[in-house]
């Protein structure tokens, strides 16, 4: 492949592309990322699927036996049902020599002073002006930044991508990744063209051969259109856009009852409220998916993607020269 693009992200990540694999929490595993890692893209271990400091070590050292190639070590801030020791988790990771650490969900002043202290990158990761800004601060080294029509949590302020990448770019001087409606080759343009120098995707990676769920749950991926996303947890601290299903509906009847956060969790995890034989079905899994999944129209290699939107940004561009008065 001699199709070339490069900005400070991948420059700081030391990957070839620009390109981040969105954290996925219960997804982003080590046969996960290290696949990523492999096809020149930049990737995180999920930390919440270490129910230990010690397993989230052997998953590093997992991934490290599968690839030579950079990779870092997603620490969630974001309240949950059962917390996860955040400082013993970033201590571990940079005990074991991972070069790069994102923070999620809330501000990453807790474990900012340690990460860059210990001469760790800090990916931080946001959904708006003012939070990019504290992130900058705090020593951020690259923020990603996502619109509400982002997979997973994307707040609750509507700011879809377009509004969004912009003013994040314009407001802090360290490198923006872009989130949210990015699943091809003209959103990877697109992004760089308000401004950010990379790209973060989750969706269309979730549709690939390599990621850990079932086939049938990445099918239901290819005939999803964009309008089959909603969030839930709207009565809670952090909505989340997932897939259309039984499952999510049935969480919005819940909320709508006035259900708490252990009862939704009771009922997520399979343990009340599914119909008998349900709990293995496609459509009663908590699938987080944004709504670039319109887009997603086949189940590739991570390898066989990320070579697609590489060679289809040289044709963006040469269709844009064209576009502009410019030559090819």
């Amino acid at each position: 492949m001699t199709a070339k693009f490069s900005t400070r992200v991948n420059e700081i990540l030391g990957v070839e592309y620009p390109i981040i694999m969105g954290t996925m929490g219960p997804q982003s595993d080590a046969e996960f990322v290290a696949a990523a890692a492999n096809a020149g893209i930049f990737a995180c271990l999920s930390s919440i699927l270490s129910r230990t400091s010690g397993e989230l070590r052997e998953a590093i050292r997992k991934t490290k036996s599968l690839t030579d190639k950079p990779f870092g070590v997603n620490i969630n801030l974001f309240p949950m049902v059962s917390p996860i020791p955040i400082e013993e988790y970033t201590e571990a990771s940079i005990e074991e020599g991972v070069p790069v650490i994102e923070t999620s969900g809330r501000n990453p002043e807790a474990l900012a002073e340690r990460i860059k202290k210990a001469g760790v990158t800090l990916v931080h990761k946001c959904i708006g002006v003012r939070h990019a800004r504290t992130a900058e601060r705090l020593g951020a080294d690259i923020i990603e930044v996502v619109g509400y029509e982002a997979a997973g949590h994307p707040g609750r302020d509507p700011i879809g991508s377009m509004a969004l990448i912009p003013q994040v770019a314009d407001a802090v001087k360290v490198p923006v990744v872009a989130g949210g409606g990015i699943g091809d080759a003209r959103g990877v343009v697109a992004a760089l063209a308000l401004g950010a120098e990379g790209v973060v995707m989750g969706t269309v990676f979730v549709a690939t051969q390599e990621c850990p769920i079932p086939l049938e749950l990445k099918q239901k991926l290819v005939e999803a259109k964009e309008t089959d996303t909603m969030l839930a947890f709207r009565t809670k601290s952090d909505p989340l856009r997932a897939l259309n299903n039984p499952l999510t509906q049935r969480i919005l009847e819940m909320e709508e009852q006035g259900a708490s956060l252990e009862d939704l969790k009771a009922l997520i995890e399979g343990r009340e409220g599914r119909p008998a034989g349900a709990v293995e079905e496609a459509d009663w899994s908590l699938l987080s998916v944004g709504q670039v999944v319109g887009r997603v129209h086949d189940i590739p290699t991570i390898k066989e993607l990320v070579e697609r939107i590489v060679w289809e940004v040289e044709a963006v561009q040469e269709r844009l020269n064209r576009a502009l008065g410019g030559k090819d």
